[in-house]
Formats: C-alpha cells, structure tokens, sequence
C-alpha cells in the first residue's frame, strides 16, 4: 500500500524557515517524479517543487518561491524534502507531497496536479507577519 505521509509544517514568523518532510511508502519503482505543492484556502492547488527520482534534479519551481525554497531527496531514506526559508505570511497554506509516474511540469503550464496520482494528507504551514 502505498503512503506518503509529510510531517515539519507549524507555524513561524516572517523570514523564518521551516524543513518539510515526505516519507513515502510502497512507492512503485515506474514512480518519475516527487512534488510538493501547496493550497490556501479559496486557491487553487499551486505546484512549488518538482524532484525527478532518477538523479534527485529539481525541475521546476514557480516564480513565488524561487529562491527561497529549495526541493531535494534522500533514495536511502525514501525521502523527499522541502526546505522553505524567508518565509512569507504568503506562503500560509496546506503543503502535500505527491508522486508522478510521468512529468513533473510542463513548459507552459509548470506543475499541474493531474499529472500526481499519489498525495499525502498535507502538512499546515502558517507564517506570520
């Protein structure tokens, strides 16, 4: 049974950072790329970093989080990370982690939800100012 359970959100103020955690479980070995988007309450699910398994290259991050958050894996731990630092009272939302057999983003559309089959249950992340 496959699982991905994320854990290290909380809450911390403007410019503080925080380690995200997604230990995942029974992930098939055709599983192409690990995401972590986020979703605030009212938007839409927005893709912040996309990890292809084979190499550990993180190939997409959005123009909001560029620079600031960083995406990465552990294979010997079945880990993926996501290391957000400066953080934003923006940046305030619900952060899953998901698995992809196929892209982790397109050119002109970045990271698309559709395109992850398995997700977590999500981690809350509140920064305030």
């Amino acid at each position: 049974q496959v699982q991905l359970v994320e854990s290290g959100g909380g809450s911390v103020q403007a410019g503080g950072s925080l380690r995200l955690s997604c230990a995942a479980f029974g992930l098939p070995y055709s599983i192409n790329c690990m995401g972590w988007f986020r979703q605030a309450p009212g938007k839409e699910r927005e893709g912040v970093a996309g990890i292809y398994t084979t190499g550990g290259r993180v190939t997409y991050y959005p123009d909001s989080v560029k620079g600031r958050f960083t995406g990465s894996q552990d294979n010997a731990k079945s880990t993926v990370y996501l290391q957000m630092n400066d953080l934003k009272p923006e940046d305030t939302a619900m952060y899953y982690c998901a698995a992809s057999f196929g892209r982790c983003a397109s050119l002109t559309m970045g990271m698309e939800a559709a395109d992850f089959y398995y997700w977590g249950q999500g981690t809350q992340v509140t920064v305030s100012s």
